[in-house]
């Protein structure tokens, strides 16, 4: 079974992109075990929205890494490679998991804001780290959004890095 993780950063008020998607906030911060956790998935789950800014921004950031997009607009099926990495398009959460576990994919890196909390929503996100780093913005795009109810989280291990982020790790009760 594919299981789903994600690796976010945020603002100290609770935001992981500035009112306009700007990150140059977040990007100034060592991403403090990013590399490890990248090394750990075999492919990407990612909405619309994070894939048209990383097409057009940083195409081959995913270095070859398949990317499967969900999208309620963009046709279902191949899409042109972005970079290295080969695109497919799914509607759902349920047919993107078919598809990776057909792939033999079994762990799979949640990308985006409404990406990972639609899969917290459908009780399919198994872990999140997110770092929160000591930066206000006062507006932006939220970490979370709305869920069905309340989702517990059990906390892993939480760290503070050398910039004064902190860093944790929590777990989900998959379905």
């Amino acid at each position: 079974m594919t299981t789903f993780h994600a690796f976010l950063g945020c603002s100290l008020d609770g935001y992981i992109a500035g009112p306009n998607g700007e990150l140059d906030w977040l990007t100034s911060f060592d991403n403090t075990g990013y590399e490890d956790f990248f090394g750990s998935v075999q492919a990407l789950a990612m909405g619309r929205g994070t894939y048209e800014v990383m097409r057009a921004s940083a195409p081959d950031y995913y270095r070859g890494m398949p990317i499967h997009v969900l999208s309620s607009t963009l046709d279902p099926g191949a899409r042109p490679d972005m970079g290295r990495s080969p695109v497919e398009v799914h509607r759902d959460i349920p047919s993107l998991q078919a598809s990776l576990e057909a792939s033999g994919i079994e762990r799979a890196y949640a990308d985006g804001g409404r990406t990972v909390q639609a899969f917290l929503a459908a009780g399919r996100l198994s872990d999140l780290t997110v770092t929160r780093v000591p930066v206000l913005l006062g507006d932006g795009i939220p970490l979370f959004g709305p869920v069905p109810g309340i989702v517990q989280a059990e906390l892993v291990s939480s760290c503070a890095t050398d910039e004064g982020a902190v860093q944790s790790v929590y777990r989900f009760t998959t379905r």
